[in-house]
């Protein structure tokens, strides 16, 4: 490890907030790329997306490019977008339907599983077979599209064993994208993930939400009412097994999960203005049970299921002060725009959470860039936010 990021490490006050460095110096930042990004099951999209043959879209982080395609009916690959002649890139267009890739530079053209099919001018000794494009580790779980860089990849298997419960009932393969929205943030990718995992803030900046979320509360104000909501899970096709779980735990570079049921207030049932149903019932649910669920894969990935809509939340690093936070509602896939759900009533309560949260987290970066900006401790209602600070300083040694 560089010895200037271990004695910052060193120096580092437990449960306080992390230091300046950490959210501005470049040469961190590579870090977090080669150490977290790229050896971690990163989120990319849903299936529903790319549904025929030959669909693609392009998901891009780090400077990386990559093409996910569906290469059949049953089959879904992530590939490195760089060809194997002088590394132009290949699509260029965000998303797309393909019969081949062609590399508009020398014509390289790649099959839709990436085996190189064509290349002009090259001799009988040439062997096609090893020019390929490179593919990623490639994961559906549930409908979601999941890579990971790495060549040894930690196994996918320890991430759907503790989570295939909590997510069966939802039956997010049988959902699709109703909306996608990306909001940029400048400021550094953990400033985002620390603010969206702690709820401290929701009362003073977050009235639409805090009305009727039970995170908004301590926990200990709201036990009552998720007692109830665990209650009324199974009767309404829900697992019961909603229980706390840990959250990023030192050490598990690749597979961080976790998640978490609470309670919705005030009759509320979903996410809504109102807190009346916005879309049909997701997967094999019956009813509304008064609650949500909170569930995190890898450390920048996070779901807010409801019962009649999913919210993904991903934050895409760019620099070391830019940030990407797409949004994308999930709904079930029967459902028909103005028929069975109004967009801009299912996207409100989110948009303007987010919106403000942009804001935020902005004005956060700005004040830890201040040379007098000095680290403060956490709160109680940060645990979360404090277990993701422990992780990282874990991960990056």
């Amino acid at each position: 490890m560089h010895d200037a990021t271990a004695a910052l490490i060193a120096k580092q006050p437990s449960g306080f907030a992390l230091q300046q460095p950490f959210y501005a110096d470049a040469a961190i930042f590579e870090r977090e790329v080669e150490r977290i990004f790229l050896r971690s099951w990163l989120y990319v999209g849903h299936q529903s997306q790319i549904p025929a043959k030959g669909d693609y879209f392009l998901f891009e982080i780090a400077g990386e490019s990559l093409i996910v395609v569906r290469t059949g009916d049953n089959e879904i690959s992530g590939m490195l977008n760089v060809c194997r002649h002088r590394g132009s890139r290949i699509c260029l267009e965000a998303s797309g339907r393909a019969k081949r890739f062609v590399c508009r530079y020398h014509g390289w053209t790649y099959r839709l599983n990436g085996s190189l099919s064509a290349a002009a001018y090259v001799d009988e000794t040439f062997d096609k077979a090893s020019y390929g494009l490179k593919r990623v580790d490639t994961k559906v779980f549930h409908g979601l599209i999941f890579v990971n860089f790495d060549s040894d990849a930690a196994s996918f298997s320890a991430i759907a064993q503790d989570l295939d419960d909590a997510m069966i009932p939802y039956g997010l393969g049988r959902a699709k994208v109703a909306h996608k929205a990306n909001y940029p943030i400048q400021a550094n990718w953990k400033l985002a993930v620390e603010n969206y995992c702690e709820c401290y803030h929701c009362r003073a900046a977050h009235p639409e939400y805090s009305k009727y979320h039970g995170r908004a509360l301590p926990d200990e104000e709201t036990d009552a009412q998720l007692a109830e909501v665990m209650e009324r899970a199974e009767q309404v096709g829900l697992t019961r097994d909603c229980l706390r779980r840990s959250w990023l735990d030192a050490g598990q570079i690749g597979t961080d999960r976790g998640f978490e049921r609470y309670a919705l207030l005030g009759g509320c049932l979903t996410g809504s203005r109102d807190g009346k149903p916005l879309a049909p019932l997701l997967g094999d649910l019956r009813d509304y049970d008064g609650g949500a669920t909170d569930i995190h894969i890898g450390p920048v990935t996070f779901f807010l299921a409801y019962c009649d809509h999913v919210v993904v939340y991903r934050f895409t690093p760019r620099t070391p002060q830019t940030t990407d936070c797409e949004i994308t509602w999930l709904i079930n896939e029967s459902a028909e725009e103005g028929k069975d759900y109004d967009l801009s009533a299912l996207t409100w309560l989110w948009d303007v959470t987010t919106i403000a949260d942009k804001e935020i987290i902005e004005n956060n970066q700005a004040g830890v860039s201040s040379r007098f900006y000095e680290p403060g401790p956490y709160t109680e209602m940060e645990d979360f936010t404090r277990r993701f600070s422990d992780w990282y300083l874990e991960v990056i040694k």
